[in-house]
C-alpha cells in the first residue's frame, strides 16, 4: 500500500503546542529520489526495531511528517517491506560474515545491512558494487565513526556469496 499526500491529514500546527511535540521541517537531501528513499528505509527500518511499531502505522507517521517527499515512495516502500517480512532470512544470508552475534550489532549498523542485504538479494537489476556503495554512504551518514568499514567488509562477503555470478562475470 502507497499512501499519497493526498490522503494524508495533516495536523494543523496550534500555537499553545510545546515546542518539543512538533516536527521539525525536513531539510532537503542531497542525492536522487533512490537515495533519499534508501535513507528514510533505514530510519524507519531503526525506527520499527527499537519500537515495534506496525509498519502501516509507521509508514503513515513518515508521510505525515513530511519525510516521504522528494523521495521515490514505492522503493521506500518495497525496501521496508521487504525488509520486515523477512528478517531473519536476511541476516541469516550476512550472519555468518559478522565477528560478532546480530543481537550485538549497533541498531543503526544492522537496518543498514538488512536493507542492503535485501538489495543484494531481490534487486538484482542494482549491481552489487552501487548497493555496497550505498550502504557505505548511509553507514558514513548515520553510523558510527568507523561503522562503514564494517559495513562494507560484511556487504563484500554477503555479495560473493549471493551475487556470486556476477561478482564472477567481473573477474
Amino acid at each position: 500500500m502507497i499512501i499519497s499526500d493526498d490522503q494524508v491529514q495533516y495536523e494543523s500546527q496550534e500555537e499553545d503546542r510545546p515546542e518539543q511535540d512538533e516536527l521539525p521541517t525536513p531539510a532537503r537531501v542531497p542525492g536522487g529520489a533512490r537515495i533519499r528513499a534508501r535513507m528514510a528505509a533505514v530510519q524507519a527500518i531503526y525506527q520499527w526495531r527499537m519500537s515495534g511499531t506496525d509498519l502501516g502505522e509507521l509508514i503513515l507517521q513518515f508521510a505525515q511528517a513530511g519525510r516521504l517527499r522528494e523521495l521515490d515512495r514505492e522503493y521506500f516502500e518495497t525496501l521496508l517491506r521487504g525488509v520486515v517480512y523477512d528478517v531473519s532470512a536476511l541476516e541469516a544470508a550476512f550472519d555468518p560474515f559478522l565477528s560478532r552475534p546480530a543481537v550485538q550489532l549497533d541498531p543503526v549498523e544492522y537496518a543498514i545491512l538488512l536493507l542492503a542485504t535485501f538489495e543484494l538479494r531481490d534487486r538484482i537489476e542494482i549491481p552489487f558494487a552501487a548497493i555496497i556503495n550505498e550502504a557505505t554512504n548511509l553507514a558514513k551518514t548515520f553510523g558510527a565513526t568507523d561503522g562503514h568499514r564494517f559495513i562494507n567488509g560484511v556487504l563484500d562477503a554477503t555479495a560473493r556469496s549471493l551475487r556470486a555470478n556476477e561478482i564472477g562475470a567481473r573477474k
